[in-house]
C-alpha cells in the first residue's frame, strides 16, 4: 500500500522513502522540494496535534522536522555513489541523534514549513539543520530549530507485505 503523502502537483518532487512512510502520511506532509542533501516540506497543524494548552504538541513538531531530516539524508531514488556518501539500494541513512529548540508556539490551522539542509558529511556520518517556520498569513515566523546527526547503515530487512483479505 502506498502512502498518501501529498505532493505539490503532477510535476511535484517524489521521494522513494515516502512510499511506505505512514507517519508522514498521517501528519499530512506535503513534499515541496527535494535535492541532494536538502528537502522542503509543509504541514497544516490540525486540532488532534494540539496538547492540553491548545498549542501544537512538541512531539508533532519534532516528527515533522524528523521527516524533513530523513528526506534530506536519503537520495530520492537509490543509486550508487550519491554525494551524501556511498549510499546504494543496500543502505539507508538514519538518525543517530537529534535535538530541537522550540522558539514559538503553534496553533491549529497554521501551516508549518521545514527546510532541511546538510551541513557536513564525512564517511557514513552527516550533520543536518532543519528550520521550521509557521505561516498564519503572508510572513513566516521561526517556530523551531532541529539539528540531526545521521549514519548510513545496511538497509533493514523488510517484513513481507500482508495479503489483502478480500
Amino acid at each position: 500500500m502506498d502512502s498518501d503523502v501529498r505532493t505539490a502537483g503532477p510535476a511535484a518532487p517524489r521521494h522513494q522513502i515516502l512510499a511506505e512512510d505512514h507517519a508522514s502520511a498521517w501528519l499530512g506532509i506535503e513534499l515541496l522540494e527535494v535535492g541532494e542533501g536538502s528537502a522542503r516540506i509543509a504541514m497544516t497543524v490540525r486540532p488532534e496535534m494540539l496538547n492540553g494548552f491548545g498549542i501544537a504538541h512538541g512531539g508533532m513538531i519534532f516528527a515533522f522536522a524528523d521527516s524533513a531530516f530523513a528526506l534530506a539524508c536519503n537520495p530520492a531514488s537509490p543509486g550508487p555513489d550519491s554525494a551524501s556518501g556511498a549510499q546504494d539500494a543496500g543502505t539507508v541513512t538514519v538518525a543517530s541523534g537529534a535535538d530541537i529548540t522550540f522558539l514559538s508556539p503553534v496553533r491549529a490551522g497554521e501551516v508549518l514549513t521545514a527546510v532541511a539542509e546538510r551541513r557536513a558529511a564525512t564517511g557514513r556520518s552527516g550533520l543536518y539543520d532543519i528550520t521550521i517556520t509557521a505561516h498564519d498569513g503572508a510572513a513566516g515566523r521561526p517556530v523551531a530549530e532541529f539539528r540531526g546527526r545521521s549514519r548510513t547503515v545496511p538497509a533493514p530487512a523488510r517484513p513481507p507485505k500482508a495479503k489483502d483479505p478480500s
